[in-house]
C-alpha cells in the first residue's frame, strides 16, 4: 500500500479558467498529471478525488483507512468552514497535508481560519500548482521517517 490521495474540494474543477489573476492558468487536469509524475519519482502512486460535495469529500476520506498512507488535501471555501472535515481526517489518523494554490493568510480575514489545519502535518499555501508538489515531498519525506 503505496498509495496517496489527492483530494479536492469546490470549485476547483474550474482551475485554469476560475480567477485565473487569483488561482492561475493551471487546470486540475494539469495538477493531478503533475503529481503522479511527482509521486512516481517517489515510488508512491496517487489517486484525485475532486468534488464540489461535502459529504462526497467525507466520504473519500473514510474509504482512505487501509488504502492510501497519506492525504494531500485542497478543501477549497470548505477550509474555512467544514468542521466535518476536520473531524474526517482526525478519525482516519492518515498523515493529511493541506494545500492551496493561493496565499489565504493574504486574503480576506475570513480565508485566515483552517478547520484543516489543526489536523494536518502542515499546510503549504500561495505556491500556485507547485504547492502540490511541495506537499508531495513533504508527505513522502515524512512517511520514510515512520517507516525508519
Amino acid at each position: 500500500m503505496s498509495d496517496i490521495l489527492v483530494l479536492n474540494g469546490p470549485n476547483l474543477n474550474l482551475l485554469g479558467t476560475r480567477q485565473p489573476e487569483v488561482y492561475g492558468s493551471t487546470t486540475l487536469a494539469m495538477i493531478e498529471d503533475a503529481c503522479r509524475d511527482r509521486a512516481q519519482t517517489l515510488r508512491y502512486t496517487v489517486t484525485c478525488v475532486q468534488s464540489n460535495h461535502e459529504g462526497e469529500l467525507i466520504d473519500a476520506i473514510h474509504a482512505a483507512r487501509g488504502r492510501h498512507v497519506g492525504i494531500i488535501i485542497n478543501a477549497g471555501a470548505y477550509t474555512h468552514s467544514s468542521i466535518a472535515l476536520m473531524d474526517a481526517i482526525a478519525s482516519v489518523e492518515i498523515p493529511t497535508v493541506e494545500v492551496h494554490l493561493s496565499n489565504i493568510h493574504a486574503r480576506e480575514e475570513f480565508r485566515h481560519r483552517s478547520y484543516i489545519a489543526p489536523v494536518s502535518l502542515g499546510q503549504i499555501c500561495g505556491f500556485g500548482a507547485t504547492g502540490y508538489l511541495l506537499a508531495m515531498e513533504a508527505l513522502a519525506v515524512h512517511l520514510s521517517k515512520g517507516a525508519a
